[in-house]
């Protein structure tokens, strides 16, 4: 089965959510021209890391950002990997990432699992405990958040239940674009898999970030790359493409797992 992707590199305003909404649906209007299957968002569009404000700016239980999201996808006919979001729940705020398919439905949900010390999330966020694994027509796929990807043990988790694309939502820092290329390439090669990653474009007042959204195929080939600032990466993906992948190199079949 073949999907058309768009990713939102989008370039996200310091803690303010109404300005993001709103550049959020301009970029979803513009990449509905496309007619795409799925539109991916990345990590905490609607806030950025403005971390000490997520007691004032997260949602509670995500609720605007589901409503929109929800919305989005009933007017587009599309399904959307929605990013993650600051998401107050009774554990504490979480940065969850939320799916809902074309008709609407929320049809998966993840909370970041490995929060990444060196800009203070664990200061700021409670860790999530669940696996990404959704379905959207009658395809398994995954998220994952960022500072996910340096845990090729997680990632593997996921494959193992024969998931066919992973999407990575992200905010990853411009000096270490050449970690997140490799990781990204190794991930989708080691898993046999579509990558498809969502990064932010643009800077906060302590990071500038990457951009450079990807989508790679499961033999690790970049088949689209945006680039350093704000824009909308179109790719297709055709799924026949990991079971070809899996039959010719059978990673799966020749693991030792009471060895490791």
């Amino acid at each position: 089965m073949k999907f058309k992707i768009a990713c939102l590199q989008m370039d996200i305003a310091f803690g303010d959510p109404e300005t993001n909404y709103k550049n959020a649906a301009k970029l979803i209007e513009q990449a509905n021209g496309q007619k795409p299957d799925m539109i991916v968002l990345p990590e905490l569009w609607t806030t950025g890391y403005d971390l000490d404000n997520l007691k004032t700016t997260a949602e509670e239980e995500a609720q605007a950002a589901k409503e929109f999201l929800k919305d989005a996808a009933l007017k587009y006919d599309s399904h959307f990997i929605g990013g993650s979001v600051a998401n107050k729940t009774e554990a504490g705020i979480e940065n969850t990432l939320l799916v809902f398919d074309k008709d609407g439905a929320q049809a998966g949900t993840y909370s970041k699992l490995h929060l990444f010390k060196l800009m203070d999330e664990h200061l700021h966020l409670a860790a999530g405990k669940e696996k990404g694994i959704f379905s959207l027509d009658g395809h398994k796929f995954a998220g994952l958040i960022c500072y996910d990807i340096r845990f090729p043990e997680w990632v593997r988790v996921h494959a193992l239940q024969d998931v066919e694309a992973m999407f990575v939502v992200a905010e990853w820092p411009i000096q270490r674009l050449e970690h997140w290329r490799a990781l990204l390439i190794a991930r989708a090669i080691e898993n046999q898999c579509f990558v498809i990653a969502c990064n932010r474009a643009g800077s906060d007042p302590n990071n500038t970030f990457a951009g450079h959204s990807m989508v790679i195929n499961p033999w690790g080939e970049v088949i689209a790359e945006g680039g350093d600032d704000e824009e909308i990466l179109i790719a297709e993906i055709d799924l026949d493409e990991v079971k070809d992948a899996r039959s010719k190199i059978p990673i799966f079949t020749d693991r030792r797992p009471e060895l490791y």
